[in-house]
């Protein structure tokens, strides 16, 4: 009867370690992206195994919670696409510094369609030339309409603040809009994107004015043309981190 006591608790104590050993450790870490001549703010960070998402502020700094072995996809319409493995010793820095490299950014003339000269303004909706703002738009252009609403939100950070909440509406519309426009099985099947991948692609998509172009513009053709040819540049940035 002692043996078997003693030799209960010795797998309770195995089990014990084992479960130990298997404890994954999250952390939300600080960063800061650089790039040469070219702007760091608002740039996407998405966690491809939690698929939480964030965006640099003005100074390229950021924070997102990861774990050992999670892969953090960097992404603006500005700057090459990169995507780091979070390792343990990145789990111990301060700060952790992400390099990346501005891109060129050259856009083709994109003929949506014979009718694309007809909007609000022809048909009398709006006036001419009268500028169209989103929500957060529009409260970035209250906080801007007075030299002294202007100091004051200067020195409380509110119009930088502001500047950030437009940007991400827009981004938030955009990923909106691409999220519906095809089924699941279009990215997998068709366009060999990963599941767990879907999400980042479909943010790296609305990094590209012209897919954008199209995007906005409704035309599903044009939007199916850009986006075989961004998912295999996507492909090739996911094959180089394996």
């Amino acid at each position: 009867m002692k043996t078997i006591n003693i030799l209960l608790l010795f797998i309770l104590s195995l089990f014990f370690q084992v479960s130990l050993g298997q404890t994954i450790v999250t952390k939300e870490i600080s960063g800061r992206v650089t790039a040469d001549s070219s702007s760091v703010e608002a740039i996407t960070i998405v966690n491809n195994t939690t698929q939480e998402t964030t965006i640099s502020d003005n100074k390229g700094q950021f924070s997102i919670v990861v774990k050992d072995g999670d892969v953090l996809v960097f992404s603006a319409v500005n700057l090459e696409p990169l995507r780091k493995r979070i390792t343990a010793n990145d789990l111990k820095l301060d700060l952790l510094l992400i390099k990346m490299t501005a891109r060129n950014i050259e856009l083709k003339e994109v003929v949506i369609n014979e009718y694309s000269n007809i909007n609000a303004e022809n048909l009398g909706i709006i006036p001419y030339g009268q500028k169209k703002y989103t929500p957060a738009e529009r409260k970035l252009y209250t906080a801007k309409s007075s030299i002294t609403e202007t100091l004051l939100n200067k020195i409380s950070g509110r119009t930088a603040m502001l500047k950030k909440e437009a940007v991400v509406e827009k981004k938030e519309i955009l990923y909106s809009k691409i999220e519906y426009l095809f089924e699941e099985n279009y990215y997998t099947e068709r366009l060999k994107i990963p599941l767990e991948h879907i999400k980042g692609f479909q943010l790296y998509c609305i990094d590209d004015p012209e897919f954008v172009n199209s995007l906005n513009a409704k035309n599903k053709t044009v939007c199916m043309f850009l986006i075989t040819g961004l998912a295999q540049k996507y492909l090739t940035i996911i094959s180089n981190e394996k």
